[in-house]
């Protein structure tokens, strides 16, 4: 092993990388890939998927933001009990609710659904896939008696903030009864006798 050190590969079955290779390649780690997904198209498409966020996005903080601003305390990043690796964005636990904030690409959007040119047959088992399982999500939580609540990136933050207090509303919160009892109501005409 002149020089190397070991380190056991992450599938099963395959050969440990090893990093400090004497031909020169020490600050290169070769990255393995889960078993059946492509390899990426460059290396530039790598860097990109790589950068993708599970948590903390940008259209989920400006979501807290706007809920934190009107007073509302939450939950971030809490576990879903008896489905592993599947995590609500935004819980409100005493109210049993639990808000995703969907990114239209990765969970399907069908107003914003752009088909990948390359790879496309995987690519579209892995989208119907991802609106599958949020689908899975969403019966076990109705079932365990929480509300699931899918916002969309694309939605305008004031109109998620109003979907998330109005089902919160629904379920008792104060704080939402009360911004549901000073929102302005639209004026109406007049009428004239």
């Amino acid at each position: 092993m002149s020089g190397g050190r070991e380190r056991p590969g992450r599938i099963i079955g395959t050969p440990p990388v090893t990093v400090g290779q004497p031909d020169g390649c020490s600050s290169v780690r070769f990255q393995e890939r889960r078993r059946g997904t492509p390899a990426p198209r460059d290396a530039n498409a790598r860097r990109v998927m790589v950068a993708q966020r599970s948590r903390d996005t940008a259209p989920e903080l400006a979501l807290r933001r706007a809920l934190h601003s009107l007073g509302f305390r939450y939950r971030v990043d809490l576990p879903i009990v008896g489905m592993p690796r599947r995590r609500a964005d935004v819980t409100f636990t005493k109210w049993r609710t639990a808000v995703f904030v969907q990114g239209c690409f990765w969970h399907a959007c069908p107003t914003h659904l752009h088909a990948p040119r390359h790879n496309s047959e995987w690519w579209r088992q892995k989208l119907r896939g991802n609106a599958r399982r949020d689908e899975e999500t969403d019966a076990h939580l109705t079932l365990i008696g929480w509300l699931p609540l899918r916002i969309w990136e694309h939605e305008t933050v004031d109109g998620a903030v109003e979907r998330v207090a109005a089902a919160l509303a629904a379920r008792g919160h104060p704080r939402a009864l009360a911004i549901s009892a000073w929102t302005p109501v639209p004026e109406r005409a007049v009428e004239s006798s």
